[in-house]
């Protein structure tokens, strides 16, 4: 890998996420040798996907260089570079690029989208937990759109036109408001001879409520915000199959469409060498105690998604988002300062800043720790919250003039089919 040998304790940190980053910003100009090890070369802002998916933003505005991040950072390096295996016995990790050392090791590889086991749904459905995936999901959309107006089958043309997001978390809410939108304000300039009043989006949640996260109010709003919209919300219902043209429930309902996304969970993405399963909780996440260290070693740690860690506040952990990770990132690399100063590690402790969600223009919904408030403040919000942890003044900019612009034409300008995406 040409990593230079050097006195300093050398610390392997897996994946350039929220968790990973925040570690290396922390360890900046400290006395460690940091080497950052991904498989892309960017650091993605995932919360923005769903508009990449629905041509509301390039994935270059949400997207930011790994090394533009660490440049000023002496004696951190990057390497682009896949994971294959830890080597627990003789610190060191194995990828597809080499061996290397390591004197710490962090996890922090993020999760992927949890299809529980379901071979069809793998198979067929479109997952929206990357940027090639976003992509691929935006090229199918469209493409939909225009086969729809060269088939004479009405009954294709249905399922064409018939969008089916599983999962009512806040991926799914926010995806379902941009196609609602893009339903009302785009497809009848686009396609003004195909009657796109029959595209139906139907958002289904297989508990009694959306955005179960959040409080009820939020959830209820929310919900009304998608059926002003146009959205059919149905709850209480699980998809179990889905060949790519039918997909069935749990109930008699069934829902004929050639598009259907999956959001409905997550889970770890695990290495060989931490795999085995006393070492795994729910959802492939690895256990860890207070001070981010896995279950049986003093050395290696784990953030963000990857990490189990539970408290009497949080005993599934802690939820599967930014804020965790980045705090978390923070603390451990407060703690190995402290490691090398000869003190003791201090505990993690989690401070909720609230979430929020965003179901289309001037709707969203956020719940605060003292505040929870919906409609257009939550909004104005919700933008200001997802600009200001954007990575990169460039992306900041460009973010908001998209979003400006948007807001003024009703209007979504990257809806490009850059790479047609064909179904397997």
């Amino acid at each position: 890998m040409n990593i230079p040998q050097s006195s300093f304790p050398r610390i392997i940190i897996i994946g350039g996420g929220f968790g990973g980053i925040s570690l290396a910003r922390k360890l900046r100009k400290k006395e460690f040798q940091v080497v950052l090890l991904d498989k892309h070369n960017y650091h993605t802002f995932q919360p923005l996907l769903y508009q990449v998916s629905t041509g509301g933003l390039e994935p270059d505005s949400i997207a930011y260089p790994i090394r533009k991040v660490i440049h000023n950072y002496p004696n951190t390096y990057f390497r682009l570079a896949e994971v294959l295996q830890i080597d627990t016995e003789n610190s060191c990790i194995k990828t597809d690029i080499g061996i290397l050392k390591f004197d710490y090791l962090v996890v922090a590889t993020g999760s992927k989208t949890n299809f529980f086991g379901n071979e069809s749904l793998m198979a067929n459905s479109m997952a929206m937990k990357s940027i090639p995936q976003s992509l691929n999901l935006r090229s199918l959309i469209l493409e939909n759109f225009e086969q729809a107006l060269l088939t004479d089958d009405l009954h294709e043309r249905e399922a064409l036109m018939n969008f089916v997001i599983v999962g009512g978390g806040p991926t799914g809410v926010e995806l379902a408001g941009a196609l609602a939108e893009i339903k009302k304000g785009i497809l009848p300039k686009d396609y003004p001879d195909l009657d796109t009043r029959r595209v139906q989006i139907n958002l289904v949640q297989g508990s009694d409520r959306i955005l179960p996260a959040m409080s009820e109010i939020a959830s209820k709003k929310a919900e009304q915000f998608l059926e002003s919209l146009g959205v059919n919300v149905w709850k209480n219902i699980r998809v179990n199959e889905y060949d790519g043209k039918l997909a069935t429930t749990n109930t008699d309902t069934k829902f004929e469409t050639e598009t259907l996304i999956w959001a409905a969970g997550v889970q770890a993405v695990s290495i060989k060498g931490l795999d085995a399963k006393e070492l795994l909780s729910r959802g492939n996440r690895l256990k860890v105690n207070e001070y981010h260290q896995v279950a049986g070693f003093e050395h290696i740690f784990a953030l963000g998604d990857v990490a189990q860690m539970e408290s009497e506040d949080y005993p599934n952990g802690h939820p599967m988002m930014a804020q965790p990770a980045m705090q978390q990132g923070e603390n451990l690399g407060k703690n190995l300062i402290r490691l090398s100063e000869g003190k003791s590690f201090r505990p993690f402790r989690y401070f909720d800043k609230g979430s929020m969600a965003t179901i289309g223009r001037n709707k969203a919904v956020a719940d605060l720790p003292k505040f929870k408030f919906q409609g257009v403040f939550a909004w104005f919000v919700w933008m200001f919250v997802h600009l200001y942890f954007l990575i990169g003044f460039r992306n900041r900019v460009v973010v908001f003039i998209n979003w400006v612009y948007n807001y003024i034409r009703f209007d979504r300008e990257a809806r490009l089919i850059i790479r047609p995406y064909k179904k397997q």
